[in-house]
Parts: structure tokens; sequence; C-alpha cells
């Protein structure tokens, strides 16, 4: 085996010896596999780094989805109270907010133009935002009951919401 030059000899400042021959073997092992472990420990802490930092971000991004939507952080902040949500088998609506709920629904319905969908869409935002400045008056009345029954309310007027949009957009 032929020796590396006096360039390689004087950058790893070694003897010549050491680089010539069997001899190098112990030397290279010696100097060289404590370098390639700590290179794949880093790479596998890299990997790690990453897998927390996707897990991060995927929480991060599921929790600005949950507090950027009024429903989604009311039933949030119910739950942090213990109060179970209202479900759709709870009857506690009253009559006339059922009504209201079937003749938006009927107006949905029967709506075939772009304007009359704009009618239902400004009257299911004007209804969100009553709902949306009710239920923050309760919690901040710390009223858990009637925040409860106003997000039930605010889930009817959410399935509207989703209908308008599936009739917008037809697939």
């Amino acid at each position: 085996a032929q020796c590396l030059s006096s360039q390689v000899h004087g950058a790893f400042s070694v003897s010549h010896t050491d680089w010539c021959g069997d001899a190098a073997v112990p030397h290279v092992t010696k100097c060289i596999l404590p370098l390639v472990i700590s290179f794949q420990l880093f790479a596998i802490h890299l990997q790690k780094e990453q897998y927390y930092s996707e897990q991060h971000s995927s929480l991060i991004n599921k929790a600005y989805q949950t507090l950027l939507n009024p429903l989604s952080r009311g039933l949030y902040l119910l739950e942090l109270s213990g109060v179970e949500p209202a479900k759709e088998t709870d009857c506690d609506a009253d009559s006339a907010f059922l009504m209201e709920i079937m003749e938006i629904n009927e107006k949905l319905a029967e709506s075939k133009t772009k304007n009359n969908l704009e009618e239902v869409e400004t009257s299911i935002k004007v209804k969100q935002e009553e709902l949306t400045r009710e239920v923050t008056a309760a919690f901040e009345r710390d009223d858990l009951q009637e925040a409860k029954k106003l997000l039930g309310k605010m889930k009817y007027f959410a399935n509207l919401e989703d209908k308008l949009k599936a009739k917008k957009v037809p697939s």
C-alpha cells in the first residue's frame, strides 16, 4: 500500500508511518470511528427532532383551528369546565327557535338564484354573530348552562351554513 501524500500528512499532523500499511487500521479506527458514531447519533437526534416538530406543529394547528371558530372554541371551554355539550337528542330548544330554523331551511331549499342565497347567507351570519355575543356574555357571567344552550343553537346554524356552502358549490 502506498502512503498518503505529504499534504495529507501535514493536515492530520500524524507521523508518516501511522498512515501506511496495516499499522494505519487501528489508528484510523481509533480516530474515525468515534466521528462516524457521533454523526450517526446526531442524524438520529435530528430525525427525532423532526418527528417531534411535526407532532407539535400538528397540535398547534389543531389548537388554532379550535380557537378560531366561535362554536368549537365555546365547546372546548365547556369541555374544560367539565360540562357535557348539548346533544341533538336534547329538546331544550324553544319552539320559536325551531320555527326560525325551519323557515331558514325552507328558504335555503327554495333558493334558486344567487341573490336568494346571499339573503339566506346574510340572515345566517347575523344570527351567528348574535349567538356568539350571547355565548361570550354567558361565559363572562360564568353561566355555563346558558352557554351550553346557546352553543346548541349555534350548532343548528353551523349545519345551515354547511348546507348553504354545499348549495353554493354543487358537487
